[in-house]
């Protein structure tokens, strides 16, 4: 395996858009050419995320089409950890602040 990138479905594209670029990521491809968009890839550095609408799948798979979207917890590897984290603590909503696991990781 040389590589994974999730593709996670989303109820507001743009509002997605907006919040991962305070993380530092560009868009680098978006479908269709012009918004409102109904797929997008996202990068920072070799980090690749992919979000697409539920709307834009319409019949297509049944199974993952959900009202209130999925759960999950991402854990990333940064340098700097703290400056980052200082750079976008007032302006998204942090559910939990930093610290150190039992692991001994921040």
């Amino acid at each position: 395996m040389e590589s994974l990138s999730p593709n996670i479905f989303v109820n507001d594209i743009q509002a997605t858009i907006d919040f991962y670029t305070i993380l530092g990521f560009s868009l680098v491809a978006n479908v269709p050419d012009d918004a409102p968009f109904v797929w997008v890839m996202m990068a920072n550095g070799p980090v690749t995320i992919m979000f697409q609408t539920f709307e834009s799948l319409g019949e297509e798979l049944p199974e993952i089409s959900r009202s209130n979207g999925g759960s999950l917890l991402y854990y990333i590897k940064i340098k700097s950890i703290r400056t980052f984290y200082s750079s976008i603590e007032n302006r998204v909503k942090v559910i939990k602040g930093l610290d150190k696991t039992f692991y001994g990781t921040t």
